[in-house]
């Protein structure tokens, strides 16, 4: 026979056990209902197929699919493989977990949403955690982990405190008018608020490191700012602590040259049922791109594939790439942090230090999980080689941009976020001009400055900030409650 009446036939037989399967659907939710309809009960098999008519995506069995809004409200009584998504604090989540909503026709929920408004049976749950930003509140429901990657660079410009929670604002100016409900107190000069805001982020460059140790070791507890492995009364600290940066818990400090025997969460220990360490490693950046997209979703779904109770839910393999594509080039679903306005890769820039920064901790990294020395063999991994793929092509842009910041092809302002020694010599020119273009007295003035101490007001800051996210991560949890409510309602329309 032909190659290409082969595959006709082959088209059409699939079409023909659709259709039949179908049928027999029909068949059974008819029967159902009409045992409902004697006994006045709503069956768990009929609250089922409701719920499936209304969210699943469609397979029209030729190819191409059509996006459907999953399902918001799981009923308890289905017993699923559930997934954890991990990623560090960003916009880089939502597009793998909408992937494994449409896959599957069930939704995903937020930690906050756990924190808020209790448990649930959702299959697939977002996560920030182990970040000061997350909080393990699922109990012992997860059992196995996706973690999604977004590159350092754009990491830190998404996520940095003051860029995320005051709308990008690049000055402080700008910045305390938008946060003025926050702290009303008279702010610092700007010298120190920039100041602030850059060691800020030269901290946050080794939180991301710790965030993906944490997951590809299964909860190993290391220090965020050394890396060393550390001890349970450490890390409590680091968790729970209000001081946000690394003074207050400063590893030579609490440890020391003590000897620490290696020791795990206990989350990870107990409750994930496969362990912490991710079966799948996803790129978001090549999620969204339209050549490498198809491959990373496919990733997702080999997650979901042959895991008891959620695997029946995965929609055929051949449409596996119109999901993606439904979601990624046709923009359905939910907005991403790829459809937000009002901010560029190069809106802000990155002084020398900083990058060079970046660049240490990258190389850490790869050189870590590219080494297949025992115990870890971690490049005999899967997800080690991919972990490593990313995090190389990640350093490669980061230090072209140090090569354009050197040369001066990349210019650099005030306000960007220049670290501390480059900001330090900009900060003596300008007072030797002022020096010389105003004489000893405005020097001393402006001088003086540098000496106050906002340590009290910039600690404020951080927990106040804290404070608004968690009231924001509240608010929207209540706003996806009403969502689900709306699509009960819905549902009992249908079946009046």
């Amino acid at each position: 026979m032909k190659e290409g009446a082969s595959l006709t036939n082959t088209r059409n037989n699939r079409l023909l056990r659709i259709i039949a399967g179908g049928c027999v659907v029909s068949l059974m939710y008819t029967s159902t209902l009409f045992t409902s309809i004697f006994s006045n009960k709503i069956t768990e098999e009929e609250e089922l197929q409701k719920i499936r008519q209304l969210a699943l995506s469609v397979d029209h069995g030729d190819g191409t699919c059509k996006w459907m809004p999953p399902a918001y409200e799981i009923p308890e009584f289905l017993n699923f493989y559930k997934t954890i998504i991990a990623g560090y604090p960003s916009g880089d989540k939502r597009l793998a977990y909408m992937q494994l909503e449409g896959l599957t026709g069930w939704s995903a929920k937020d930690e906050w949403d756990f924190e808020f408004l209790g448990m649930s049976n959702h299959p697939f749950i977002k996560v920030n955690y182990p970040h000061h930003e997350g909080n393990w509140v699922w109990e012992d429901v997860g059992d196995q982990v996706i973690m999604v990657l977004r590159d350092m660079r754009q990491s830190m410009m998404e996520y940095h405190d003051i860029l995320w929670d005051i709308g990008y604002a690049k000055t402080r100016e700008e910045a305390y008018s938008k946060i003025d409900d926050l702290y009303r107190t008279v702010p610092p000069h700007i010298e120190q608020f920039l100041k602030w805001r850059d060691e800020r982020v030269m901290d946050e460059i080794h939180w991301y490191g710790w965030f993906i140790d944490y997951w590809m070791e299964a909860g190993l507890l290391r220090d965020i700012f050394t890396h060393k492995i550390t001890t349970t009364e450490h890390w409590d600290l680091l968790m729970n602590s209000e001081d946000l940066n690394k003074k207050g818990v400063k590893y030579d400090t609490i440890v020391g040259n003590t000897t620490v025997t290696p020791v795990y969460d206990p989350n990870c220990l107990n409750n994930v049922s496969g362990g912490c360490q991710p079966v799948q490693v996803i790129s978001a950046a090549r999620l969204y791109d339209l050549e490498a997209g198809p491959a990373e979703g496919r990733k997702i779904a080999l997650a979901l594939k042959g895991k008891e109770g959620i695997d029946q839910y995965l929609i055929d393999e051949s449409v596996w790439e119109c999901i993606w594509r439904e979601l990624v080039v046709n923009k359905k679903g939910y907005k991403t942090f790829q459809d937000r306005e009002g901010l560029d890769q190069r809106d802000y820039n990155f002084g020398p230090e900083m990058l060079e920064e970046m660049v240490i901790e990258l190389t850490r990294l790869i050189e870590k999980y590219s080494s297949n020395v025992p115990p870890d063999n971690w490049y005999e991994l899967q997800t080690a080689k991919d972990l490593v793929d990313m995090l190389t092509e990640n350093r490669a842009s980061i230090e072209l941009e140090l090569v354009e910041v050197n040369s001066h092809r990349r210019l650099l302002t005030e306000e960007d976020f220049l670290g501390p020694i480059e900001r330090e010599k900009r900060r003596a020119k300008s007072l030797a001009l002022i020096l010389k273009e105003k004489g000893k007295e405005a020097y001393l003035s402006e001088r003086k400055l540098d000496d106050e101490d906002f340590s009290d007001f910039f600690a404020k800051v951080e927990r106040d900030l804290l404070k608004e996210r968690v009231n924001k991560h509240k608010q929207e949890s209540l706003e996806r409650e009403a969502k689900r409510q709306n699509q009960k309602k819905m549902w009992s329309k249908t079946s009046a």
